[in-house]
């Protein structure tokens, strides 16, 4: 019998030095995938967020204009921002599009609309080349129907973030001539013959 004692005895003390008081880290494991997954959540959840966010602009005219369509904005998953751009009864030909600094088309030429939404204060130019407005858009080609349409997706743009980004309170400016890209401030543009105020859809 104390043979017996004497091998078991053995035995726990083997089991116990084998398993040690170690350190079980399967908790903490645990609620490390558990961090990680919440945190993939909140990404997805926040991209989903992001690129839900859209704002619209009607059109109406302006200068004895008789121009209506609507401009539509919708923030993409990668943080850029959709334009879709659609417009009737304007003349044909070639048109500039900008964004204004203030959300206001009260005036009968626009003109409360105030000038082109440059938070950073550069030089008037083509997107992309050079310096350039965050307004400055790009020219429009309406047909002899006087419809015209463009689409853009545009980097720099946000949509109801507050930032210095944030396209939301901004007019949309279409204009009489083209935008040659280079005149100061405005391109040489022209009259302002349509307005639109850009608000969150809700």
């Amino acid at each position: 019998m104390k043979t017996i004692n004497y091998f078991l005895f053995i035995g726990a003390v083997s089991m116990a030095i084998a398993c040690g008081p170690g350190t079980n880290d399967s908790g903490e494991n645990a609620t490390n995938r558990t961090e990680v997954k919440e945190n993939q959540q909140e990404t997805i959840q926040s991209e989903t967020k992001m690129a839900d966010k859209s704002a619209n602009a009607v059109l109406s005219a302006a200068n004895g204009s008789e121009v209506s369509g609507m401009a539509t904005f919708t923030q993409t998953a990668e943080g850029k921002v959709k334009l879709v751009l659609s417009v009737n009864n304007l003349t044909p030909g070639t048109h500039a599009v900008h964004l204004h600094e203030n959300g206001d088309c009260s005036a009968e030429d626009a003109s409360s609309a105030g000038g082109h939404w440059n938070p950073t204060e550069d030089a008037h130019g083509k997107r992309g080349e050079n310096d350039f407005h965050a307004g400055d858009i790009d020219n429009l080609t309406v047909g002899e129907d006087g419809i015209g349409s463009l689409v853009m997706v545009v980097d720099g743009w946000s949509i109801g973030d507050g930032q210095d980004s944030d396209i939301l309170n901004k007019a949309v400016i279409i204009h009489a001539d083209a935008d040659d890209f280079t005149s100061q401030p405005s391109g040489a543009a022209g009259s302002r013959v349509a307005c639109g105020v850009i608000q969150e859809k809700v």
